[in-house]
C-alpha cells in the first residue's frame, strides 16, 4: 500500500526534474538569442560610424572602457579602435551628454585619426516624441550635418569653440524648431569629444 505514495513522490520529482530542464534549456536559447540581437546591434552602429573596410579586425574586438569627463563624467564609456595594415584607421567613442532636455543623450562618435568626424549616431535618449527625438537618424538626417566637421585651432590651446555652437548663437549648426536645447545638447558633446580624441589621440590607439 505504500507504494503508490512513492511512486507518485517519484512522478512529480521527474516531472519537477524535466520542467527545470526545459526551462533552463530556453533560458540558456533566449540568453543567445539576446546575446546575438545585441552584438547585431552593435555591429550596424558601429558600421553606421566608420569608413568602409576592410579591417586588420573586427572593430567590435577592439573594445575597451574609458573614463574620461568630456566623454562620460564619471561613467565608463566604451571605445573601438579600427586599424588597417596595422595602421590606426578610426575610432568610435560613446559619448553622453548630461544636458538634454530630457535627461542623457548617448552617441557613438565616428572619428579619423585626423579628428575629423565620420559620422555620429544617437544610441540612446529620452527626448520628447515628437519634439526632441529628430537627435535620431532614423527620425531624420539632423545628425548627419556633423559628418566630414573638424575643430580647427589657430594656436595652442585656441579651439574655436565659438563655430561648434548653433547658427543662432553664431556657429556653424542648424537648430531643430523648438528644441534649441537638445540641439545645444548633442553639439557640444560632440565639441567635446573631438577635442578630446585630438589631445589624447595616442592613448586611443594604443593597444
Amino acid at each position: 500500500m505504500m507504494a503508490l505514495p512513492y511512486k507518485s513522490a517519484l512522478s512529480l520529482a521527474v516531472a519537477a526534474l524535466l520542467a527545470i530542464s526545459l526551462l533552463a534549456l530556453v533560458n540558456s536559447a533566449t540568453q543567445t538569442q539576446i546575446s546575438e540581437a545585441q552584438l547585431q546591434w552593435r555591429l550596424d552602429n558601429l558600421s553606421a560610424v566608420l569608413p568602409t573596410g576592410p579591417y586588420d579586425s573586427n572593430p567590435v574586438q577592439s573594445l575597451r572602457t574609458h573614463v574620461a569627463p568630456e566623454l562620460g563624467g564619471q561613467q565608463m564609456v566604451e571605445i573601438y579602435t579600427a586599424y588597417r595594415q596595422n595602421q590606426p584607421m578610426a575610432a568610435v567613442l560613446e559619448v553622453i551628454a548630461f544636458d538634454g532636455y530630457s535627461g542623457e543623450i548617448r552617441l557613438l562618435l565616428g572619428l579619423r585619426v585626423d579628428g575629423q568626424v565620420i559620422a555620429a549616431r544617437v544610441i540612446e535618449h529620452r527626448e520628447t516624441p515628437g519634439l526632441g527625438d529628430f537627435i535620431d537618424y532614423r527620425r531624420s538626417d539632423w545628425i548627419t550635418q556633423f559628418n566630414g566637421q573638424a575643430i580647427a585651432f589657430s594656436a595652442p590651446n585656441n579651439w574655436q569653440p565659438s563655430s561648434w555652437q548653433t547658427k543662432r548663437n553664431g556657429g556653424s549648426f542648424d537648430a531643430a524648431t523648438g528644441a534649441t536645447i537638445t540641439s545645444r545638447a548633442v553639439i557640444q558633446a560632440i565639441y567635446r569629444a573631438v577635442k578630446w580624441f585630438s589631445i589624447n589621440k595616442d592613448t586611443v590607439f594604443t593597444t
